[in-house]
């Protein structure tokens, strides 16, 4: 590992809530598609499935930013083990509502009680930021959590699918719940590494972190983002399906993942001047074109390299965007801040993906990567129109961290 990434954890205990963080984030990628595998398995239903995915997705993008805003009013411990169980308890629940085929009502309540699952990425970073605010460091921090991020996306859907198929069909989920349970009381028990709470009473009147402008135009590029992202997971199956080899998408979209994760990882190497709006908007952009080659795709290995390729603009990306976040969500709210980006996500994978089965059904696998394409074109649409409001931080705050960075390096020097 290149030595700025092994000097992050030069600080005490940055080691065990990353490591913790690191099992804490694997339900993200392996929760949603283990239930449609087991489901799936069990009924042989995938409308059925599909539909409690959504469920737990839409679930989690309403209960999270709400979570998170309880985080940074009354700290990490005292609010994530109650959400956890709350989460376990209802994953346990869906286990049984499936296994012993209990009414579909019951799945989805179940579904909807996952949603209360913590936005672990979000914690992870608050206690970078913690640690690292207003220095250099705190770059090279983001990258490897964009890293750590997409090899979650790389092995759990594989860890997950597998089990499930292999060994039993509520594996893959019940293995999600064990590593959610593992990384959250691990992470919590951290307590000399846990960000201040920010009392409502000592901090105006502990309005949402979304009334900031700034924060409301990156939640909105990234619904059009996530709805790239779920597209493009449902059509390259379909694609991989049409071309007589189903099983070669993981690996397909695990080559995506892996461009991103490779784009981080030199990313956080990297040290910029000026201001990160541009570097952002560049980003957006550059994830919208790289849609355009999957439109003239005609077999797995060429659509395997523009994936790979596309991927590379992923994570810088989303660094770009944690800055930014930083720049203008006040202090006492940044892990709400966080988690409304997931929000984002979340609803436009669900857009993206439903949109994207509907094409597929009506006009096939090739015509239905316009989802996507159209998406990067709606986001980059979003950032020009947005793009004033990134350029001032929010009231009460001082310069963003990449321009404290800069002063303490022009000093340094």
């Amino acid at each position: 590992m290149p030595s700025p990434y092994l000097a992050l954890f030069a600080a005490p205990g940055s080691k065990g809530f990353s490591a913790a963080g690191f099992l804490g984030r694997m339900p993200l990628s392996m929760m949603g598609i283990g239930v449609v595998t087991m489901v799936s398995q069990l009924t042989g239903r995938y409308g059925l499935a599909g539909a409690l995915s959504a469920t737990m997705a839409l679930a989690a993008a309403v209960a999270g930013p709400q979570v998170s805003r309880l985080v940074d009013q009354h700290g990490q411990r005292r609010v994530l083990r109650p959400a956890t169980l709350i989460a376990l308890v209802s994953a346990a629940g869906l286990l049984f509502a499936a296994h012993y085929r209990w009414p579909d009502w019951t799945l989805y309540v179940f579904s909807a009680g996952i949603g209360c699952v913590p936005s672990i990425g979000a914690m992870i970073r608050a206690r970078w930021a913690a640690l690292y605010g207003g220095t250099p460091q705190l770059h090279t921090a983001y990258s490897f959590e964009s890293v750590i991020d997409e090899v979650c996306f790389i092995f759990g859907p594989i860890i997950s699918i597998g089990l499930s198929t292999a060994w039993f069909p509520e594996a893959g989920p019940l293995l999600a719940a064990c590593f959610l349970a593992v990384g959250v009381f691990w992470l919590t028990a951290q307590r000399a590494t846990e960000p201040a709470p920010h009392p409502r009473a000592k901090h105006g009147d502990g309005g949402s972190a979304l009334r900031s402008a700034g924060l409301q135009v990156l939640v909105a590029t990234f619904v059009a983002t996530g709805a790239i992202f779920g597209a493009v997971d449902v059509v390259t199956v379909a694609f991989a399906d049409e071309q007589g080899h189903k099983g070669a998408a993981s690996i397909v979209l695990a080559l995506y993942a892996a461009g991103s994760c490779a784009a981080g990882l030199v990313f956080g190497l990297l040290r910029f001047k000026g201001a990160p709006e541009p570097r952002w908007l560049l980003g957006i952009c550059a994830m919208a074109v790289s849609m355009i080659p999957l439109l003239l795709v005609g077999n797995l290995p060429f659509l395997a390299v523009a994936l790979f390729l596309a991927g590379l603009a992923i994570a810088p990306t989303m660094i770009t965007t944690m800055s930014l976040i930083e720049q203008h969500v006040p202090r006492a709210q940044l892990t709400e801040g966080m988690t409304w980006i997931s929000t984002g996500l979340a609803v436009g994978v669900a857009l993206g993906s439903s949109a994207a089965g509907w094409v597929i059904d009506a006009a096939g696998a090739r015509a239905a990567y316009g989802v996507p394409a159209v998406s990067g074109a709606v986001a980059v649409m979003v950032g020009f129109l947005g793009y004033r409001r990134l350029k001032g931080p929010a009231p009460g705050r001082g310069g963003t961290v990449e321009q404290h960075s800069e002063r303490q390096e022009r000093h340094v020097a």
